[in-house]
Formats: structure tokens, sequence, C-alpha cells
């Protein structure tokens, strides 16, 4: 594994979930809690799937987008609506667009799903996706209380806030060869909007920076493991221990790349804030409750404004 783990401050982190989701000694908690306040990210090696399973989620994206154009444009999102095939929304003439495709798709709750954006090609889609998520909503509760006794809080303190009906979303990423990869970004720098996000990277094709010290550090192709990163509604509701990491992906000039991203988010409506024992002399209120944060998060973000600055809590 020599080189190729991803390492922040010199803790290798791609080690560390695979005794986490043990929920083992405090040793391990204390790891955890190392990684998540100095860089909001790490790979993880011992998600309980099988190499043979990544790789058949991983092979079910290459054949969605290696159909032939009018069978992905089935599936394509109505105009100003995020789930289906397609591209950016433009929301503002000031942003910048993406280069890349997508299929964007929510998965849980599932009396949300809309099976009519779900292609019926590769014949084993559903399915796939189905087992995929059911077992990484497993794996992220798990990892969600792991996070909760690495402050000594008690439990529920962050998943309490998730609602009856959390929100669980795919985007399957797909990033074309780009002619000048030093002046196109596959996906421009942003923190996620979600609690946590979970990444199926390409198995040979790194593209993936998180802004670490004011550079850019490329994260290292691991196969099979899964990169998990802190999202905004987590450092919320941790009053900014945990930190939301800034990241990017940078396109590449002879080879395509795909990926598969997972979104964990409360329930739109269910009000999220800092946990009230992080709170306190020493450590004041940084952010105010909000509801429906995926909504604000996504139109301020294209219009160039930063949704935790926003919600920053004044005295």
């Amino acid at each position: 594994m020599a080189g190729k783990s991803l390492f922040f401050d010199g803790v290798p982190l791609s080690k560390i979930v695979q005794e986490i989701l043990l929920l083992s000694s405090k040793k391990e908690l204390q790891k955890l809690r190392f990684a998540l306040e100095s860089g909001g990210c790490f790979q993880a090696i011992g998600h309980g799937m099988s190499s043979s399973f990544i790789d058949k989620v991983r092979g079910v994206a290459k054949q969605f987008f290696g159909l032939p154009r009018e069978e992905k444009l089935k599936y394509s999102r109505a105009a100003n609506w995020a789930e289906g095939y397609g591209h950016d929304r433009v929301v503002s003439e000031e942003q910048v667009l993406d280069w890349s495709s997508r299929l964007f798709l929510r998965v849980f709750p599932e009396k949300h799903r809309k099976l009519s954006l779900w292609p019926e090609k590769p014949d084993n889609f559903r399915e796939v996706l189905h087992e995929y998520y059911t077992k990484l909503k497993q794996m992220m509760d798990l990892l969600f209380k792991a996070m909760e006794k690495s402050l000594d809080l008690q439990e529920n303190s962050f998943l309490g806030q998730f609602g009856d009906n959390p929100v669980m979303h795919v985007r399957f990423n797909f990033y074309l060869p780009c002619s000048k990869p030093d002046k196109v970004l596959g996906l421009k720098a942003h923190t996620d909007r979600s609690s946590a996000t979970v990444l199926l990277q390409d198995e040979e094709v790194e593209g993936l920076q998180i802004l670490k010290d004011e550079r850019w550090v490329t994260v290292p192709v691991i196969p099979h493991a899964l990169v998990v990163n802190i999202g905004d509604q987590m450092q919320i509701m941790s009053n900014g221990i945990f930190k939301s990491p800034l990241h990017r992906v940078v396109t590449n000039k002879a080879k395509l790349r795909i990926s598969v991203a997972t979104l964990y988010e409360p329930e739109p409506e269910k009000e999220i804030g800092p946990v009230e024992a992080l709170i306190d002399d020493k450590r004041p209120r940084l952010y105010r409750n909000v509801t429906n944060y995926a909504s604000l998060n996504y139109e301020w973000y294209q219009k160039g404004k930063v949704t935790l600055e926003e919600v920053k809590f004044h005295a």
C-alpha cells in the first residue's frame, strides 16, 4: 500500500476507517476525530463491500455512459430540475460550467425515487444501485455514530438531526478527455452541501483534488476504497470542529474518467444546527439553525457566495 494512502499531517487516513467501522478503541476514535478536524477527508478500505461488487458498481456506470446518446437522453432532466441525465443547470450568467456530464438520482427515501429516470440499460443497473446504497447507508450510519463517540457526544446527537427520512442522492460523473486540462476543470472548486459525501473514484484515472494548507493535493486512486469527505451540514452540526474541505476535479488530456458520488443529507425540512454540547465559552456558536440547506447552497454557490459564510451566527 506504500504510496497509495491519503495523508494529511502525517496520518495515513486510508487505514483509519477499516478499524473505525468496528467502533473499536478510543485510540481509533481519536484518529478519526483528528482526520475530520484537520482535513475532513479520508479513504475507507474496510467498508464491508467486496472488490467484485465495487467493480460491478463501476461497471454499470461505465455501461450507461457508453450507451448511444439517444438512449441516455431518455433519462434527461427537466428544465430547472436536478434529477436525471445532463449537464449543469444554469442559474446565473456568471457561473462557470463544468467539463462533465452526469446522471443525478435520489435513492433514499425509496418512496421518492423517480424510477422513470433510473436507466433500464444495462439490465442490472437498478438492482446494483439499490444494493450499493443499502450497504452504503448502513456504513454511513455506523460512521456517524463513531463521529459522535469521537466527540464524547450522546448517541443521536448528529443522526437525530437527520429526521425519519434522511436523503441520499447519487451523482454518476462522466469526465471526457480535455485538450486543455490546465485551463478547464471537470468540477469547479466547492464544498459539499451534504452531511457527508462518499466517492467511488475511477479505478485508474486520478482527478479529485483537496485544498490542504493552501495547495491542491491530488487524492490517489486506491481501486476498491471509498473516499469520504465531510460536508457543510456536518460542519454546522459539529459547530465547526469537523471541516468541510474545499475540493475540485481536474480534467485529463488523454483519458476519460468516471466516478460515483453519494451525498447523504438530513431531510430537507428538518432544522439542523450546532449540537448544544459543543457550544461553550471557549467555542461559541458559529452557525445559526437552518432548514433546506441543499437548496440554499445550490443557489448561493452558483452566484459566487459561500453558503457557510451566509449561515454564520451573529449574536
